[in-house]
């Protein structure tokens, strides 16, 4: 039995440990493709755009990667959580995040924005797989704030005020930020050169809270303090 439970651990730190490796990869191979692709500006052109072109599948393969990396992490947090309420509701929101990532990489955006180049200046999707690629975006811009916010409320219960202060932060500071960019991306003088930035700062806070969070759980069961949340 006690070998069972030691098995079980081992599985649950492994799929924790996909958590806190997600994230960092999907940041560095989209600011190492940004920073290398022909006629790419990073400042203003939203990372969905890498997937565009014969390059394009390294990132659409960055979005799926890191979405399936998250689905197992899901799993592990979980399991280290043993079902309880504000856990559940929890990881189904991390869980949503990890499907928008699939879709966003299954769905390629449309030459929005100004990239390409050579392709007319367009504020929307204008095909299918454009406009699914948007609606599964969206699960990722909305589920991360929401799933920081619950996380919030799950810290306050077990006592751990400084989680609970940090992932209020962090959502609100995701909303903040999205909204800047959605003011970036619809051309807005003062915030259209900035756009592509505001979308990286969004997506880093939201991510760096996943890593953070993984390693947070990632510690023995008997060192988390016990609770219905």
């Amino acid at each position: 039995m006690e070998e069972l439970k030691k098995d079980n651990d081992i599985i649950t730190k492994a799929l924790l440990l996909c958590g806190a490796i997600a994230c960092p990869l999907f940041i560095l191979v989209f600011l190492i493709e940004g920073a290398t692709r022909a006629n790419y500006n990073p400042l203003r052109h939203p990372i969905s755009s890498l997937s565009i072109g014969d390059q394009g599948w390294m990132q659409a393969a960055n979005f799926i990667v890191t979405g399936l990396l998250l689905v197992a992490f899901t799993i592990g947090l979980r399991r280290r959580l043993k079902f309880t309420t504000k856990g559940v509701k929890g990881t189904v929101l991390i869980g949503l995040v990890a499907l928008g990532l699939i879709g966003a990489g299954i769905f390629t955006t449309d030459a929005v924005y100004g990239y390409p180049e050579d392709k007319p200046l367009v504020l929307a999707q204008y095909t299918i797989h454009g406009h699914l690629h948007d609606l599964f975006s969206i699960l990722v811009f909305a589920c991360l704030p929401s799933a920081c916010f619950v996380f919030r409320r799950r810290f306050i219960a077990t006592g751990e005020q400084g989680w609970a202060t940090y992932s209020g932060i962090s959502g609100i500071a995701m909303i903040v930020f999205f909204t800047l960019t959605s003011m970036g991306f619809k051309q807005l003088p003062g915030f259209a050169d900035f756009a592509g930035v505001f979308q990286r700062l969004t997506i880093t806070i939201g991510w760096v809270w996943i890593t953070l969070l993984a390693l947070h759980f990632y510690a023995p069961v008997q060192k988390r303090p016990t609770s219905n949340y």
